[in-house]
């Protein structure tokens, strides 16, 4: 039994705040402001001055993407062309790979302000395969090596533009199924449980991870159910299978379905490809592209919403946004369900109309604060290319006054997984007015992610006989400025009232049993 004593952040919907926590068993026994006397002869964590608040949960990552590169080769932050090169070489004679995938190419954080392209790598890699992700995890630039590796068909499809060696759209999706497809098991393995130890680091207790990207028979998928069933720690993890196959998902007896890839409606402001109900400001021919018509994402939406699954689809530009709640919409009209929570990814230009209806239909929305404040996707790039509607983006409050529940992710590897910069940034925002207060900001991580996944009677909050998944932060982020949030510290994850430290080691971690189903 622990009692904790200090400045508990219950993030519950009164924003209760209390003097006493008991944790026992991994159960909340007790909170409140009066110690109970049965309680009074156990010994006490004194939290002086820190704070004890719900674990965060981060609701929209790629989790077998960002542990892959979170292990391998980052880019993201490089300041020129050079040094990106510079990287890649050590990379190569550090780990002797056949093949080199990168991620986090950016023209916006480099000094020669482009996107670094083909001929820059074949000078420097000609007779081995590179491709290199963009931030935004829509395209790869590639030397020639690896396009000749890759099949003449993907080379065939829309998004492969030679000169550059850039690949985006379905050319882009086809090449990143290709090429993930030639990663040992093992490899993904050990990424996988190392990634658990950098979660930890940041409080995360649970995630929401879409899967399904171009491993043989789905192994992605079925590698983290069986790391996420586990042996007996308390790691949460909520699967999408990025699909619109509703059979691959029932066989499996999985409850959600959709992410990205095969269930994005459109790119993404990267790649000038999120779908726009009008031109983008820099060039009056591109509208972005929608990847399927309203008629095929109704179909999938009413098949998915019968089959009793929780959808989510990733929509980023408004017409997206639009086709997906429309969508979901009409699925819900055709068999009406009460508590689907179905999802909307992104959101990042949403419409009023298409909010009012998210509203009416109670539709949640997995929103990435920190693409406020991206500096590989920065303002004056959004400007550029969106004019006014730039600050349109992310309008967070005017959701959350909605009434719509909104979480908060980090569409890992886009951006990292922070919990802290997503409420910095959330509290933030570059519109002030769309600037959430410090308690909507924390219930984005906290409480509103355990709704998203259905998780609410058991996490979320810390409240009396919910489950002691809690995070001791190094201040209590309520007496703060917003714009001082950046200074909030994670010291401990408790997951089941058990320390969880980040670096104890990925096999150590498996062989005491961190994880459950």
């Amino acid at each position: 039994m622990k009692i904790y004593e200090g400045n508990i952040v219950s993030c519950d919907s009164n924003n209760s705040l209390f003097q006493y926590l008991v944790e026992d068993n991994g159960i909340i026994r007790f909170v409140g402001n009066v110690l109970p006397a049965e309680y009074l002869s156990f010994p006490r964590v004194l939290l002086q001055g820190k704070a004890l608040l719900p674990a965060f949960a981060d609701t929209h990552m790629h989790y077998s993407s960002y542990a892959f590169f979170a292990s391998s080769l980052d880019v993201r932050q490089a300041t020129s062309i050079a040094e990106i090169i510079e990287l890649i070489e050590q990379y190569i004679i550090t780990n002797r790979p056949k093949t080199v995938l990168g991620f986090g190419v950016s023209a916006h954080n480099v000094k020669e302000k482009r996107l670094i392209e083909k001929i820059d790598l074949n000078r420097a890699f000609r007779k081995i395969p590179v491709m290199l992700i963009k931030y935004d995890g829509h395209a790869s630039v590639n030397n020639t090596c690896m396009l000749e590796m890759l099949p003449a068909k993907i080379l065939s499809l829309r998004g492969f533009h030679s000169g550059t060696g850039q690949l985006n759209q379905e050319a882009y999706f086809a090449a990143t199924d290709f090429i993930t497809g030639k990663v040992s098991p093992i490899a993904l393995l050990k990424n996988s449980l190392h990634g658990f130890d950098l979660l930890a680091a940041k409080g995360i207790g649970m995630i929401h991870t879409a899967e399904g990207v171009g491993f043989p028979r789905d192994l992605d998928v079925d590698l983290i159910r069986f790391i996420a069933r586990g042996l007996s720690n308390p790691f949460q993890v909520r699967l999408f299978f990025q699909t619109m196959d509703i059979l691959k998902v029932q066989k499996r007896k999985l409850p959600r379905i959709g992410g990205c890839f095969a269930t994005a409606l459109d790119g993404c402001f990267g790649s000038v490809d999120a779908a726009l109900a009008e031109p983008y400001s820099n060039n009056p021919a591109n509208k972005g592209v929608l990847f399927y018509n309203q008629e095929d994402v109704n179909a999938f939406a009413k098949k998915a919403n019968r089959a009793d699954l929780q959808i989510a689809m990733h929509a980023i530009g408004d017409a997206a946004f639009d086709q997906a709640v429309n969508a979901l919409e009409m699925a819900l009209k055709d068999y009406p369900r009460e508590n689907h929570r179905h999802t909307l990814i992104h959101a990042c230009l949403p419409t009023d109309a298409g909010l009012e209806k998210s509203a009416r239909l109670g539709l949640g929305i997995a929103a990435q604060p920190a693409f406020i404040h991206w500096p590989l996707e920065p303002m004056e790039y959004l400007e550029k290319i969106l004019g006014d509607r730039a600050y349109q983006l992310n309008p967070l409050k005017k959701m959350v006054d909605m009434g719509i529940i909104v979480s908060g992710g980090s569409d890992a590897p886009c951006t990292l997984p922070d919990p802290v910069e997503g409420i910095y940034c959330a509290c933030n925002n570059t519109v002030p007015e769309e600037s959430l207060s410090i308690t909507d900001a924390l219930r984005l991580f906290t409480s509103n992610a355990a709704w998203m996944s259905f998780d609410e009677k058991q996490r979320g909050t810390l409240e009396t006989g919910k489950i002691a998944d809690m995070v001791i932060l190094n201040r209590n982020p309520l007496e703060m400025k917003p714009e001082a949030l950046r200074e909030l510290k994670v010291e401990l994850l408790l997951l089941q009232g058990k320390e969880c430290k980040p670096g104890q080691g990925l096999f150590s971690m498996l062989s005491r049993g961190l994880f459950n189903k």
